[in-house]
């Protein structure tokens, strides 16, 4: 990754006597391993921190201007304090906003700001880059002007600052894995209480994949709007409109007596949502009592409800899975990110890793598709990395 610190002082002319202060920040990605397509604002996730990460310098400036420099692009822009809002045009310099306004809402002496920004977390695949330069925006902030706060707070203020600058929901649940994440470890969190649980990692012996599988993912969005709506219908139809009840109130049978009222597209998506609730469950067990086949089994089956039941995977997702299982080496596969393309993740030993790239091969040549291959690891939540003044480097 980039040394941002030098280039951060060369792109704002920062003073030969290097008396500005610069605090550099760092915030992972996130991959969530189960439960990501589940019941909007009440899901239940295993997900853990990646170590490819965000970094972010901040530094303050004498005029009201607050600049945004991404030194992985070589691209600029720039806004001020008063015309602090989204706009598509600045795309990923939005997220950097969502972070100053939390602090002008703290109070802040918020006026001129100047932001370099590079990372290695790959893009628009579902690891939660967006996200992860908001948080480490926020904590170079937060050491930049000292203030003090802890990290259920951040979350929440973050939260906030998330729906207020880009006017949709937005869930805690990827802050929360970026902020507490630790190495080695899988959280189990309820979006519901936003509790979380930790469980050491039972898998040490296992290498973690990510396979991008450069498939295009058109029309994405629509469809993920889709399938969220069928399962509002369905929670209406199985609750009669009941006030504050979610999945976690019904079980399959309830989807079984329903047979005669739910629509077979909307009964199929219901059912994933229950049974991939009841998965993360008896993942944290297996995981737990580390009883790796359990955990395995738990995983693919949780793939092939996504691609028969919730329907957002694709031929090519599917083909990576099914090569990566047929390995005896690889303990289990799965998609990752929204679907409709993206990602596989693969716990696999490091003895048969080159044999699954090799796969690849006949991939490319019956898709079209040249994959690209992340070999990852969990990681630890986002840190400030360093405070450079005076005579630093």
């Amino acid at each position: 990754m980039l040394d941002i610190g030098p280039i951060h002082r060369k792109e704002y002319e920062l003073g030969a006597d290097r008396s500005e202060p610069v605090v550099i920040a760092e915030a992972p990605g996130r991959i969530h391993y189960l439960g990501e397509h589940g019941e909007p604002k009440a899901g239940l996730f295993l997900s853990s921190a990646i170590d490819r990460c965000i970094r972010v310098a901040v530094s303050l400036r004498k005029d009201n201007s607050i600049r945004f420099f991404a030194a992985d692009l070589g691209e600029r822009k720039r806004t001020t304090l008063v015309n602090l809002k989204f706009k598509r045009e600045d795309r990923w310099a939005n997220y950097i906003k969502v972070a100053v306004y939390v602090f002008a809402e703290l109070g802040c002496p918020v006026k001129g700001l100047n932001f370099t920004i590079a990372g290695d977390i790959p893009q628009q695949v579902g690891l939660a880059s967006s996200q992860a330069m908001e948080a480490a925006a926020v904590m170079a902030l937060k050491g930049l002007f000292q203030v003090s706060l802890n990290e259920k707070e951040l979350i929440a203020r973050l939260t906030f600052a998330k729906q207020s600058l880009f006017g949709k929901y937005c869930s805690p649940v990827d802050y929360i894995v970026l902020f507490q994440a630790k190495k080695d470890q899988f959280l189990i969190i309820d979006e519901i209480s936003l509790a979380v649980k930790r469980i050491k990692s039972p898998l040490g012996k296992y290498r973690l994949i990510i396979m991008d599988s450069k498939v295009p993912r058109m029309g994405a969005e629509d469809e993920l709007k889709q399938r969220q709506g069928d399962i509002k219908k369905g929670l209406e139809i199985l609750s009669n409109k009941k006030s504050g009840a979610t999945f976690r109130d019904y079980a399959v049978a309830d989807l079984v007596e329903s047979m005669g009222n739910l629509p077979e597209e909307i009964r199929r998506r219901c059912m994933h949502i229950i049974q991939e609730l009841t998965r993360v469950g008896d993942a944290e067990d297996a995981l737990k009592k580390a009883d790796l086949a359990a955990f395995s089994k738990l995983t693919y089956h949780s793939h092939e409800s996504l691609r028969d039941l919730y329907e957002v995977s694709c031929p090519e997702i599917d083909w990576l899975v099914k090569r990566a299982q047929e390995l005896e080496g690889a303990l289990c596969s799965r998609m990752t990110g929204d679907g409709f393309g993206g990602c596989t993740f693969t716990f696999i030993k490091e003895a048969v890793i080159e044999d699954y790239k090799k796969r690849l091969e006949d991939y490319e040549r019956i898709f079209g598709f040249h994959p690209v291959v992340y070999e990852i690891r969990p990681a630890s939540g986002a840190r400030i990395v360093a405070t450079l003044s005076g005579d630093a480097d």
